[in-house]
């Protein structure tokens, strides 16, 4: 099978106008669309930049930052998942998708962000917008993070390999249905977090939030209720965020 890696979203060369001259009012031609594989490398240096950006906040070098940063990061990513998204369907040159040998183990960053992230690393979202009344469903940005960058290294294994077509599939199969809803309630979340200091408004006592049921049930949703008190004590200056002064 061939690969058919088309790329249409995004202009970068405006064509010349016919006739001699080039002055103004002249009609520029049709925009030539960006090459397949000038598209690929966008697309594996915009992943690339994420996973290394996050590993690096990760180690805690400055944590006072940890949440802008994850912030940008996040925002970034998902431009690159917006542009898979609008892209038409990337068919790979594999019929089977070659063997990439065992995944990575992202259990170190996980336990590195949700230590940095504590006691705001549990959020509630909706897991699907449109299907009527759905009911919230805790989550973590740790988690979600160490998945996103799962499935991330996963196509850039391909890509580093020499199957553009196979990672970039990957990347767009995956952002569909994994890394792009979890990315984007991860950002909502970050956002969120960084709206309440930002804005001087703490968050609400988070009953029972938690991904454990049995866990928090066991509590009584003592630490849950914590977190609330303590973003307003504490939070704001080890994550980096400082409320505005009001006038």
């Amino acid at each position: 099978m061939t690969s058919t890696v088309h790329v249409h979203d995004q202009a970068t060369t405006p064509g010349n106008g016919s006739g001699s001259g080039s002055g103004a009012g002249q009609v520029a031609g049709p925009a030539e669309p960006i090459g397949p594989d000038a598209f690929a490398v966008q697309i594996a240096d915009q992943i690339e930049s994420f996973t290394v950006a996050v590993v690096e906040v990760a180690k805690g070098g400055d944590p006072d930052a940890a949440v802008p940063h994850l912030l940008l990061q996040v925002s970034q990513l998902l431009l690159a998942g917006g542009r898979l998204g609008a892209h038409e369907d990337i068919v790979p040159e594999e019929r089977y998708e070659p063997d990439t040998g065992p995944e990575p183990d992202m259990d170190e960053l996980r336990e590195r962000l949700a230590h940095m992230l504590a006691p705001v690393d549990v959020y509630s979202e909706v897991f699907d917008p449109y299907v009527p009344r759905s009911t919230p469903v805790p989550s973590r940005i740790s988690d979600d993070i160490a998945d996103i960058v799962t499935d991330l290294r996963h196509g850039m294994a391909h890509y580093r390999a020499g199957r553009v077509s196979e990672a970039l599939w990957w990347w767009q199969f995956s952002y569909l249905s994994n890394w792009g809803p979890t990315a984007g309630a991860t950002l909502r979340a970050l956002q969120s977090l960084v709206a309440h200091v930002r804005l001087d408004t703490p968050l609400a006592e988070l009953d029972g939030l938690d991904t454990d049921s049995e866990a928090a049930e066991a509590e009584e949703g003592v630490l849950e209720r914590q977190a609330g008190r303590v973003m307003a004590a504490e939070i704001a200056a080890p994550l980096g965020l400082r409320p505005q002064p009001r006038d």
